[in-house]
């Protein structure tokens, strides 16, 4: 609830699949600062039935969304189809809990193939409910503790400064991010590109870019037609 509570607090709407645990937890952080339910189901069958007040409190500053006609009762495979939603309309996927084989991974396999920054909140590798967690942070997502930590990331993307350090637990040592990059970064970003699919870890390792940098270069390349994104997070020059 924290990290839902302060993106909203730094001017971020949250969106989630109004699932019973976390995903509750972040539209009940958010409501003050505007949040987004995504349905599985048509607008008038929010899922699930335990959670039919807090979607009707989301629309007070908020809103529903859902691909499905009124009158559509959800099933078992509409909820990953929901997923793909739910990245699609966000500039990142925030994972705080999720074991091996969670929906939330499904989501965060979505966010990778879209260009999406993917977070992920690190726990015990004895709990297996941050097993699938700590395995996307061994697979390249960007660790946090904090939405400050989130929002020094995306900030550059969108092009605005982070807000304030104390409510958002922005971490000093990081400073301001850059607002726009410079024509180094951009070559040294196509120097490790090429033909063959690489990953972004990869490309973040070779290159010493920040993270939201190559990110923002890449979507700029992307705009251009001069890069194909493939799945897991592996991108190539055409």
């Amino acid at each position: 609830m924290q990290i839902a509570a302060g993106l909203g607090e730094a001017g971020f709407v949250v969106a989630s699949g109004l699932a019973l645990g976390i995903d509750a937890a972040a539209h009940q952080a958010a409501l003050a600062t505007g949040t987004v339910a995504v349905f599985a189901g048509g607008l008038d069958r929010p899922y699930p039935t335990a959670n039919v007040t807090l979607a009707a409190r989301i629309l007070d500053g908020g809103a529903h969304l859902s691909e499905m006609p009124m009158g559509w009762e959800p099933r078992a495979r509409d909820f990953p189809r929901r997923n793909r939603i739910i990245s699609g309309i966000a500039v990142a996927v925030v994972v705080v809990e999720a074991a091996r084989g969670s929906g939330s991974l499904i989501t965060a396999g979505c966010a990778a193939d879209q260009g999406r920054l993917v977070f992920a909140v690190p726990g015990s590798p004895l709990d297996p409910r941050a097993g699938g967690t700590n395995q996307l942070i061994k697979d390249g997502a960007t660790m946090v503790t904090a939405g400050g930590d989130i929002v020094v990331e995306v900030s550059p993307i969108l092009g605005k400064q982070p807000e304030g350090q104390v409510d958002i637990g922005v971490r000093e040592s990081d400073g301001a991010p850059p607002s726009d990059t410079d024509d180094s970064d951009r070559a040294t970003l196509l120097a490790a590109l090429g033909k063959a699919p690489v990953g972004l870890d990869d490309v973040v390792r070779f290159t010493g870019l920040r993270p939201a940098i190559v990110h923002l270069l890449l979507i700029e390349l992307d705009l251009a037609g001069r890069i194909e994104r493939h799945p897991g997070q592996r991108v190539s020059l055409i």
